[in-house]
C-alpha cells in the first residue's frame, strides 16, 4: 500500500502575487517561442550541417507541437569560430545555411503556419573578418575606422602590457595586441569573449546608425523580432577601469542567496563592461525603429543582470519587451528557492508592467534534463564530458518534465529549446577531439563548454543520423541514446515526452495560463517548504512535489495534466509521486 501525504483544501489559503496586465494584442507578453539552433534542428543540403531549407521542412512539426513563434540563433556571413555569434556581414546568410532567398522562403512558410520569426543580433561584437574590422586593422592609431572598436594602447614599457586587467569570458585575457602596417608592435584591442570577436565602442555615433539599419534591413523582410545577444553588453563604464572580477555564460539575477550550495549569489557579471546605464539609451532608440513597423515587433534581452529589479530595467515600456529570467533557470531543484524566485521575477516586472520571460534550456547551458540529474539538482556546470560525474538519464527527464509543466502554467512568455519537447539529454559523452566551442581551447581544456546541448536532432529512429540529414552526416556526433528520443518514437505515444509538451501547450492556451494570474497556495498540511511547490493560475491549481512523499489529490479535483502517469491508491485516491507536476481544476 502506497502512503502518501494529503493535500488539503488550497482554495481557502492562497497569496497573490500577481495580477494579469498588458495590452490587448501584444502577443509576446504570453506567447511560447521555441529555440531553433540552425546547425543542429535539421540538414536539408546533406553536408550535416542544419540549414534554412531544413528548417523549412520541418516548421511542420512546431505547428503541431502548438508553438507562437520561433527565435532563430546566427544564421549570418561568419566565419564560424564561435558558432555564428561572430558576424562578419549582418546583412547576409552564410552559405553553410543558404542564401536570403532560403530565408525569405523560411518566412513566408513560417507566417503561413502562423508562426512568428525572431532572429538574433549580435550587437555587442563583430567578427575580426568584418569589414569594418580588416579597415581598422589596416588604419593608423586615432583613426576613424579604430574608433569603431575598443583599441587602446599598453602599459607599461613600449606597451607591452593589456590596458587593463579584464579577462574573456571564455578564458584569458580580453585583450589582444595588433601588428601595425608597418610591422611593428602596435595598440590593443578588446574583446570579452573570443580574440575573433573584437568589441565595437558604442559611443561611436557610426556604430549606432549601423545597428539602426541592420534593424530596419531585417525588419523590411518581415522578422518580427530581435533577440539580443549580450544585451547588458556594449556599453562599458569611463576610462576602463581595472576589475578583478570574472564573468560566467549565464549568471542567475538572484534578489537573494538562492541557487547555490554556498549561498553566493552569482555575482560574477557585475563589471564595469556590464549592465551600464547608457545601454538604456540604445535600447529606446530601437524600440522608436520597432514602433515605426505594423504587427508588434518586439526585442528580447539575453541580460545577465543581477539583482532582479535591475534586471526589470530592460523592460520598462519605452525599452524592450521580453528578458530572459536567468535567474529562474540557474536555482536549484528546491521548492522553497522556486517559490521564492517566481515572486522575485513577478514582482520585479509587475512594477514596470513587463511580463516575465521564462526558460530552462537554451544553446549555452547544459539541458535542464541532465542538470535536473545531477547530485545536486539543478546546477550548472559549463559542460559535462566522458571523464565528468554523470546525470542520472531516468531522474533528470522526470524531474525536468515537472519542471517544464511548472513552468508552462506560470503568467508571462515562455521559451524552448530545440529537443526539449523530446526530452533530451546533454550529449555527456562527446569526445572531446569533435569540441568546437572556443570555451574548451580557450580555458586550457579545463570547461568542456557548450557543444554537449547543441548536439543534432534525432528525428526519426532508425534512419540514418536519426533523420538529421539524409546522407547520416551530422557535425557533432549524436548518442546511441538519441533513439529512444527520436520524434518519430514519440509521436502518438501517450506519456511520451513530446505528447506531454504538445498537450501542455494546448491547454496553456485553452485556461489562459500566458496572461493570467498567479496565488501561492500556502499551509498545505504534513509538507515542508522545501518539498511542494503550488499555486493558482486562474482555474488550475499547479501543484510541483519535490518531496520524497507522494502526495494525495482531493477527490473534488478535476485532473487536467501531469508530467507523468499518476498512480492510485487502494483507496481511489489520485497520487502525485516525487518530482512530479499536476494540473488540476479547482472552483468548479
Amino acid at each position: 500500500m502506497t502512503t502518501a501525504t494529503p493535500v488539503g483544501e488550497p482554495s481557502t489559503t492562497t497569496t497573490l502575487v500577481h495580477r494579469p496586465g498588458g495590452g490587448a494584442g501584444e502577443w509576446w507578453r504570453d506567447a511560447v517561442i521555441y529555440q531553433i539552433y540552425p546547425r543542429s534542428f535539421a540538414d536539408g543540403s546533406g553536408d550535416g550541417i542544419g540549414d534554412l531549407p531544413g528548417i523549412t521542412a520541418r516548421l511542420g512539426h512546431l505547428a503541431r507541437l502548438g508553438v507562437d513563434a520561433v527565435w532563430l540563433s546566427p544564421f549570418y556571413r561568419s566565419p564560424q569560430n564561435d558558432a555564428g555569434y561572430d558576424v562578419a556581414d549582418y546583412r547576409d546568410v552564410d552559405p553553410l545555411f543558404g542564401t536570403l532567398d532560403d530565408f525569405d522562403a523560411m518566412l513566408e512558410r513560417a507566417h503561413r503556419l502562423r508562426i512568428r520569426v525572431i532572429v538574433d543580433l549580435v550587437p555587442n561584437h563583430t567578427s575580426s573578418e568584418h569589414a569594418w574590422f580588416r579597415a581598422a586593422l589596416a588604419a593608423a592609431p586615432g583613426s576613424p575606422e579604430r574608433a569603431r572598436y575598443v583599441f587602446r594602447d599598453g602599459r607599461g614599457p613600449g606597451g607591452e602590457e593589456p590596458p587593463n586587467n579584464w579577462t574573456s569570458v571564455f578564458g584569458g585575457a580580453a585583450w589582444t595586441r595588433v601588428t601595425e602596417p608597418d610591422g611593428t608592435p602596435g595598440q590593443w584591442y578588446l574583446h570579452l569573449f573570443d580574440t575573433t570577436q573584437p568589441d565595437l565602442d558604442w559611443t561611436n555615433p557610426e556604430v549606432r546608425d549601423e545597428f539602426e539599419q541592420v534593424l530596419r534591413f531585417w525588419l523590411d523582410r518581415g522578422v518580427d523580432g530581435f533577440r539580443v545577444d549580450v544585451a547588458h553588453g556594449m556599453v562599458k563604464a569611463e576610462g576602463l577601469p581595472d576589475w578583478s572580477g570574472t564573468s560566467a555564460m549565464i549568471d542567475g539575477a538572484h534578489e537573494g542567496e538562492l541557487g547555490s550550495e554556498d549561498g553566493s549569489t552569482g555575482a560574477g557579471n557585475r563589471g564595469p563592461m556590464w549592465d551600464q546605464d547608457g545601454v538604456h539609451e540604445i535600447y529606446r532608440s530601437w524600440h522608436r525603429v520597432l514602433a515605426e513597423y505594423d504587427g508588434d515587433r518586439c526585442l528580447v534581452a539575453e541580460a545577465w543582470v543581477e539583482p532582479l529589479s535591475r534586471l526589470a530595467r530592460y523592460v520598462r515600456p519605452d525599452e524592450m519587451h521580453q528578458a530572459f529570467n536567468f535567474s529562474f533557470l540557474t536555482t536549484l531543484w528546491r521548492a522553497d528557492e522556486l517559490r521564492t524566485v517566481v515572486t522575485e521575477s513577478l514582482v520585479a516586472n509587475d512594477v514596470v508592467g513587463a511580463p516575465t520571460t521564462w526558460v530552462l534550456s537554451n544553446h549555452d547551458v547544459v539541458r535542464h534534463a541532465s542538470r535536473l540529474g545531477l547530485e545536486v539538482p539543478g546546477s550548472k556546470p559549463n559542460g559535462i564530458g566522458a571523464g565528468d560525474p554523470q546525470p542520472d538519464e531516468e531522474v533528470g527527464l522526470r524531474r525536468a518534465r515537472a519542471a517544464s509543466l511548472m513552468m508552462l502554467a506560470l503568467p508571462g512568455s515562455a521559451y524552448l529549446y530545440q529537443g526539449e519537447e523530446l526530452g533530451l539529454p546533454e550529449h555527456t559523452s562527446l569526445p572531446d577531439d569533435e569540441r568546437q566551442d572556443p570555451t574548451w581551447w580557450r580555458s586550457e581544456h579545463t570547461e568542456r563548454g557548450r557543444d554537449g546541448c547543441r548536439v543534432p536532432l534525432p528525428w526519426e529512429a532508425q534512419a540514418p543520423a536519426y533523420g538529421f540529414s539524409p546522407t547520416g552526416e551530422s557535425w557533432l556526433s549524436q548518442p546511441e541514446a538519441f533513439g529512444r528520443y527520436a520524434l518519430d518514437a514519440q509521436r502518438g505515444v501517450a506519456g511520451s515526452t513530446y505528447e506531454v509538451y504538445r498537450s501542455a501547450l494546448r491547454l496553456r492556451r485553452e485556461f489562459r495560463l500566458g496572461s493570467g494570474s498567479l496565488a501561492w497556495v500556502d499551509g498545505l498540511p504534513n509538507c515542508a517548504a522545501d518539498t511542494v511547490v503550488a499555486f493558482v493560475n486562474r482555474e488550475i491549481l499547479v501543484l510541483t512535489n519535490i518531496g520524497a512523499a507522494a502526495l494525495r489529490l482531493p477527490a473534488d479535483l478535476e485532473l487536467v495534466h501531469a508530467s507523468q502517469d499518476l498512480p492510485v491508491a487502494d483507496d481511489g485516491a489520485v497520487l502525485v509521486p516525487t518530482d512530479t507536476t499536476v494540473w488540476a481544476r479547482v472552483g468548479r
